[in-house]
């Protein structure tokens, strides 16, 4: 078939070890899934996960040992950082159990889920879709995947945060409310999981603004780390 104006190239993330990318079918975040996050975000509990999506295009990848520009996005004077650990999808399904949700993983990255809070407050308060404050371009930076089998002790890894060489977020992905594999068998069970889907897994507490000019420097342990400059 032809078409009337070409296509747009396949996003694709690099992955450790391997000359070929990673291409990417959708991006899954799951909303406030620590609980000290969930806290400051004025919620308590173990409430059931909710989930929202990004473009596929709104991935940036962060590459290795550089420091990767990210511009600061319009319609915001209330840009905040999100540190989150990224699971690749390498095999779909749909009613996935938890118990069998590792045979989906390909592998994990380090991501940031940047957030225009003040326009998502703003449509909290009206009741209306967060996509213009989550879903925007250049939203998701990310570094690249590293296969499952290289990081067994993933739900054991520290992640966190660094802004201008100063602690921002740090926590555990033990501490993730809803796990991994609980994560997995909610979303299969609402969509049918694709290779290629990312599922950003939630952020820790320590979420605050950041501008034009400031340094994030990402990691979650046994992962590549990233450095985003705001520009």
């Amino acid at each position: 078939m032809s078409y009337l104006f070409a296509p747009p190239a396949v996003v694709s993330v690099p992955v450790m070890g391997l000359t070929e990318g990673f291409p990417v079918h959708r991006i899954y975040c799951v909303g406030r899934n620590y609980e000290e996050h969930a806290k400051e975000m004025g919620f308590t509990g173990r409430e059931p996960p909710f989930f929202f999506l990004k473009p596929a295009d709104a991935v940036v990848v962060a590459v290795p040992g550089q420091i990767t520009s990210v511009p600061y996005p319009t319609l915001t004077n209330n840009l905040h950082h999100e540190i989150e650990l990224v699971v690749a999808i390498g095999t779909g399904g749909s009613n996935i159990l938890a118990a069998d949700a590792h045979k989906h993983i390909y592998g994990y990255a380090v991501g940031l889920d940047m957030t225009r809070r003040d326009l998502q407050n703003d449509m909290k308060k009206q009741g209306r879709p967060w996509c213009i404050g989550k879903a925007f371009d250049h939203s998701a930076p990310m570094g690249p995947i590293t296969p499952a089998a290289q990081v067994p002790n993933i739900n054991q890894a520290e992640i966190a945060l660094k802004v201008n060489g100063k602690d921002r977020q740090r926590s555990n992905v033990s501490r993730l409310i809803w796990n991994v594999a609980e994560t997995i068998e909610q979303l299969s069970a609402a969509w049918t999981l694709q290779p290629g889907d990312l599922i950003f897994t939630g952020t820790p507490e320590g979420v605050a603004a950041v501008v034009r000019d400031d340094l994030l420097a990402g990691s979650v342990q046994g992962l590549e780390p990233i450095e985003v400059r705001l520009a």
